[in-house]
């Protein structure tokens, strides 16, 4: 249960983000085709960050020290843009348009995620 909850909140930190940042869309036609997009580019998501994104982290370590984790900003960006890349490659329409749209793409869907995370119950939401 808790899986699924986590990628409904991605979901739609996605889909708000692509309603607030010009430059990244899900261009499905229908809307069960869209939500069907955001839930497998939301899956993608998930993957992109448990496996990619420690590994960078570990890598450029001294980089997190000496900006005092401001690169962190820009490593979600480009996550976020390898994940519009992924989800070309697999046919999904979900467009992530430059890296300033990943970068703020990246923002709304943490902030969005963080506040989701604090109003879903602990009982649903186990972490």
């Amino acid at each position: 249960m808790a899986l699924l909850v986590r990628v409904g909140v991605i979901a739609v930190s996605l889909w708000l983000a692509t309603v607030f940042v010009p430059g990244i869309e899900v261009g499905a036609g229908t809307t069960g085709a869209r939500i069907g997009a955001l839930l497998l580019v939301a899956v993608i998501f998930g993957l992109v960050n448990a496996v990619i994104k420690p590994i960078v982290m570990v890598v450029g370590c001294p980089l997190y020290v000496l900006t005092l984790g401001l690169i962190g900003l820009v490593v979600n960006a480009l996550l976020f843009l390898l994940v519009g890349w992924i989800a070309g490659v697999f046919g999904l329409p979900f467009v992530v348009d430059g890296f300033w749209a990943a970068f703020w793409g990246a923002i709304v869907v943490a902030v969005v995620g963080f506040v989701l995370h604090l109003v879903i119950p602990d009982s649903i939401d186990e972490r």
